[in-house]
Parts: structure tokens; C-alpha cells; sequence
């Protein structure tokens, strides 16, 4: 496939910018924020760089400018870095279908659904060429490439059609550091083992480690550190301390990622009486949840993920999210109870939202041949609306206006709505026609996410919301979204600058793989095919 380069290209030229890959021990290890550390440390020092993401498998994804979806933490690491967004920094992108098949997003759009055990078996490898391409064009208008791995590099069962770890690392050549969690405790067993499950070839690359969530004094873990040194010849780049509140938008899980760092940092007592309590469905395959973190920054608002209708009793606002499996989410509420519960809120005037995918299940009907195939299903019937699922996907950054204020948020879905009525749209132009979703009562529906990162219409929102809970909430009136972000991310970039050793990891990004790393028996055995990694 031929890349189309959409990347900044600013004014520099030359030779490829240096390079470094952040694998980790583990899943969920610190990867992502890591990374996104290193970028904004990076920029601070007047160095023009980006992230990169070979292969992301997420639920949580983004809308560049020029319409290509991405997964959402490479977004954020691009925030880090002070860049725009590109389909180069995440070429690949998974969504999860079912437990065995996911969508396949290549350079922002999707091109079909896949098995693991086809992607694997020959998908993957077909996908190679087009990420190295990805990551020597950012290399070349940039002067340096920060890049996450994913899982381990040591899952032996597939590095020989691996494109995210080593690789890629071995195909451009890149230093690699290992991030481990302490916090999960074996982090020395992890990371000895990590590198002595790697070839020979592979292990040239492992440059040393980083010790993530570590808590207590630094002196206590230091001959540990020695003799990890003295067992592997790698040294430990930094040891960064547990901080709350300190994760980027998640590729995946059950958590809001900014409440945290809101709660920590703000410290705010409601601006009101009263608290405003909002209830989310943990649907399956819940796509975007980041939407809700706009919701958790507000000081006076508690988030919290429910699963059981009588959770939802005491809620102010129950939030439907988004998902990948609309009809598979449909059928898991009323199994639940929580279709009656809702049905129940919305006959006694009491507030749901429902985005995206939450949105489409909230109306009347869905006719989907395309994600479940499972032809027409009524909908909760709580807004006059009727889905249809299209084989093209939408993927936007629309712009309009909400309950008197401007709104941002981005579109990604197949499912196409038709509004039969219903008090009001949800979201006009200037001129006060309807863009999308509809409100009846207290039920309002939208598919555009990231709506309520906009303050002013967050704001307007929730008073809406309070006044139809009987709650005495006021939302606070300097609440910024945005601010509170770019606060989150120097956060990340002073950790690597106050407790990693910034002029070894600088040595690392411009210089490349260090010499004489010894090998660690027994390693993995020789690939006997695929990815070998610079022999392409």
C-alpha cells in the first residue's frame, strides 16, 4: 500500500531523526504514558517530535482533521507532543468485534473484519511494509520518533509476524527501553525474563529498563538495580514514582482517566448545595468512555460505571456510551433489568444520554446487515429515532451548536439515524438547523463524541440536568477542560524530566542501539519465517 502522507513536514530536511520504542513488560504496564512523557519532555526542549503506534487494538479512538480514525492515545501522545493527529502515528488500528474478530483500520479507515487467527496468519504480515513506510515518513519530518509497543515483546507465539514490538524495532533499527509496574510487584523477574525470551537479534536492540508506580525510597531498590545491571548489562534509565491520576485515554478497560487527577489536583467542593451523580452502563464492547471524563472534571460531579438496574436509582444522569456491539448491548440491557430501568427514567422525567452507539439503541428500531447482522431489532423506544447500519462509517470533526453555546466532537460510527420528531434536534448550526440527535424530556441522544469536553456546553448541559434532578448543582464557572489536559500532560513530561535520566535517554533517542549489549540465555528460537526485521 502506498502511504498517503499527510504529516506536518515544517521546514525540516535531512537525514532520519532519532528514534526510540517503549515496550513494557506487560499489558497496561505504563507504555502509553511513558510515552506520552517522553513527547512532552521532548517538546519542552525545542525538539520537533512524534508518537507512533504500529498495530493499537482499542475501543477508544479518535478523528484526525482529514478524517481518519486513530486509536485515542495516540491522539493524546500527539497532544503531548504539540502536534496535530495523523493516520501515520497509528496505521493499524484494531476494534474488537467479539472475542475473536475485530475491524481492521488501516491509514484511518476501516477495510474489513478479521479473525485473530487470519490476521495473524497472513494479515499482519501483509500490513508490514505500509508501517515501516508510516514510521520513516514521520522520521523524516521530524527530529525524533517516540514509539509504543504493545502486550510484550516477549509473546514468542507471535513475534514472527510482529510489527508493533521488535519488529519494527528491528526493521528501523531502534533502541528499545523496557517499562515495568512495579506497583504489580516481579518487576526484576520481568524484566530478566522479558529479555532472555528474546533471540539473540532481538536482544541487541533491549538498550535497558524503566521501573514504573514505584513506591517508597529509591535507595531501597538501587541493588536491585545493580544486580539486574550486572545479570542483563543493561542499566535502568529511571525509576518513576506512583502517582495518582497520571494515565493518559486508555486503549481499553473500565476507568475515567482524568477523575483522578481532577480530584487530586482540584481538591474543589461542589460550587452548588448539592453533588450531581452520574451512572454509566458498562456495556459491552463499550467504545469512547473517554466521553464521560469531561463529566468527571467537573468539581461536584461523581462518575461511576454500573452493570445493575438498582444502580441507577440514585443517579442524577445515566449515561449510555458508545459501543461496537449496538444489538449485542441492546440485548445485554434488557437481560439485565436495566432496559426497564431506563424506560422507567426516562416516563418519570428523570435525565439519560445516550452517545453514539447509546444513542442508537435508545430509539425505536435498528436495521443493522453490517456489524451483527441481525437484521431489524426494536430498539428501548425512547427516542423517536430509527437506525439504519451503512457499510460506509462515518468519521468526522463536525462543529455546531447546544442549548445556546459552541460544540466540537467527532463521528465514528455505520449506523446512519433517522429523527421522526421529538421536542427538540440535540446539536444546530448557527442558523438553527438540525446536525444531530433529538430530546424528548429528560432523554436526549447524540452520535457525536467528545462533545461534552466543550465547557461552555458541559456547563449549560448539566444545569439542564440538575434542574430536571431537583438538584441544587451549579457547575463551576472556570472549569477548563483543555487546561486541566495540558496540566495532565506536563505532569507526565516532569516525571521523565525530574526522575529518568534525561541525558542517557537523549544519548539513546539521537545516537541509537548502544554496542556490546550482552545476550541473555536461552532466547527465543530463530524465526524461520515472516518479520525478521531489516531483511525486508
Amino acid at each position: 500500500m502506498t502511504v498517503s502522507v499527510t504529516a506536518d513536514r515544517s521546514g525540516r530536511t535531512g537525514p532520519p531523526g532519532g528514534g526510540l520504542l517503549v515496550a513494557g513488560t506487560t499489558s497496561d504496564a505504563g507504555k502509553s504514558v511513558v510515552t506520552a512523557g517522553i513527547c512532552r519532555w521532548l517538546v519542552r526542549k525545542g525538539v520537533k517530535v512524534a508518537p507512533f503506534k504500529a498495530q493499537n487494538m482499542s475501543l477508544n479512538s479518535f478523528v484526525t482533521r482529514d478524517g481518519a480514525e486513530i486509536g485515542r492515545a495516540q491522539a493524546m501522545q500527539a497532544a503531548a507532543a504539540r502536534v496535530e493527529p495523523s493516520a501515520l502515528m497509528n496505521p493499524v488500528l484494531l476494534k474488537p468485534g467479539s472475542d475473536r474478530s475485530s475491524q481492521v483500520v488501516l491509514m484511518g479507515k476501516p477495510v474489513g473484519e478479521l479473525s485473530a487467527r487470519g490476521y495473524h496468519a497472513g494479515r499482519q504480515e501483509q500490513l508490514f511494509g505500509t508501517v515501516t513506510e508510516c514510521l520513516a515518513e514521520l522520521r523524516r519530518t521530524h527530529d525524533a520518533v517516540i514509539c509504543e509497543g504493545a502486550g510484550s515483546p516477549a509473546e514468542i507465539n507471535l513475534r514472527r509476524s510482529d510489527i508493533v514490538n521488535m519488529g519494527i524495532a528491528r526493521a528501523a533499527r531502534l533502541p528499545v527501553v523496557v517499562v515495568g509496574d512495579i506497583d504489580r510487584g516481579g518487576v526484576f523477574a520481568s524484566f530478566f525474563g522479558t529479555t532472555a525470551l528474546l533471540s539473540p537479534e532481538d536482544q541487541e536492540l533491549i538498550a535497558g529498563y524503566v521501573v514504573n508506580k514505584f513506591r517508597g525510597d529509591v535507595s531501597l531498590l538501587e541493588p536491585g538495580l545493580e544486580m539486574l545491571r550486572d545479570l542483563t548489562g543493561r542499566r535502568t534509565f529511571g525509576v518513576l514514582p506512583f502517582a495518582h491520576g497520571l494515565g493518559i485515554d486508555e486503549e481499553d478497560g473500565l476507568r475515567v482517566s482524568l477523575r483522578g487527577a481532577v480530584r487530586e489536583s482540584v481538591v474543589a467542593p461542589p460550587h452548588g448545595a448539592d453533588v450531581l451523580r452520574v451512572a454509566v452502563c458498562a456495556v459491552p464492547l463499550m467504545s469512547n468512555f473517554t466521553d464521560v471524563d469531561a463529566l468527571a472534571a467537573e468539581p461536584g460531579v461523581v462518575v461511576r460505571f454500573v452493570d445493575r438496574p438498582e444502580e441507577l436509582a440514585d443517579a442524577d444522569l445515566v449515561v449510555v456510551p458508545g459501543t461496537r456491539g449496538t444489538v449485542r448491548a441492546l440485548a445485554w440491557l434488557r437481560e439485565r433489568g436495566l432496559a426497564e430501568a431506563l424506560a422507567r427514567r426516562a416516563a418519570e422525567g428523570r435525565p439519560v444520554l445516550g452517545i453514539c452507539g447509546g444513542y442508537q439503541l435508545l430509539g425505536e428500531r435498528i436495521d443493522d446487515d453490517v456489524e451483527s447482522r441481525a437484521g431489524t431489532v426494536e430498539g428501548l423506544g425512547l427516542l423517536p429515532v430509527r437506525v439504519r447500519f451503512a457499510v460506509e462509517k462515518t468519521l468526522a470533526r463536525p462543529v455546531g451548536e447546544a442549548l445556546g453555546e459552541h460544540v466540537e466532537g467527532y463521528e465514528i460510527h455505520h449506523g446512519v439515524a433517522e429523527v421522526l420528531g421529538g421536542d427538540e434536534a440535540f446539536i444546530s448550526d448557527d442558523q438553527g438547523h438540525s446536525l444531530d440527535g433529538c430530546r424528548v424530556g429528560a432523554v436526549w441522544g447524540t452520535h457525536w463524541h467528545g462533545s461534552l469536553e466543550s465547557d461552555g456546553f458541559r456547563r449549560a448541559f448539566l444545569r439542564r440536568v440538575a434542574t430536571a434532578a431537583g438538584r441544587a448543582f451549579v457547575p463551576a464557572p472556570d472549569t477548563s477542560f483543555g487546561a486541566l489536559r495540558e496540566e495532565q500532560l506536563d505532569r507526565l513530561g516532569d516525571l521523565i524530566e525530574e526522575h529518568a535520566d534525561t541525558d542517557a535517554l537523549l544519548r539513546l533517542i539521537e545516537d541509537g542501539v548502544p554496542g556490546g549489549l550482552p545476550f541473555i540465555p536461552p532466547g527465543a528460537p530463530p524465526l524461520t519465517r515472516s518479520l525478521q526485521g531489516g531483511n525486508r
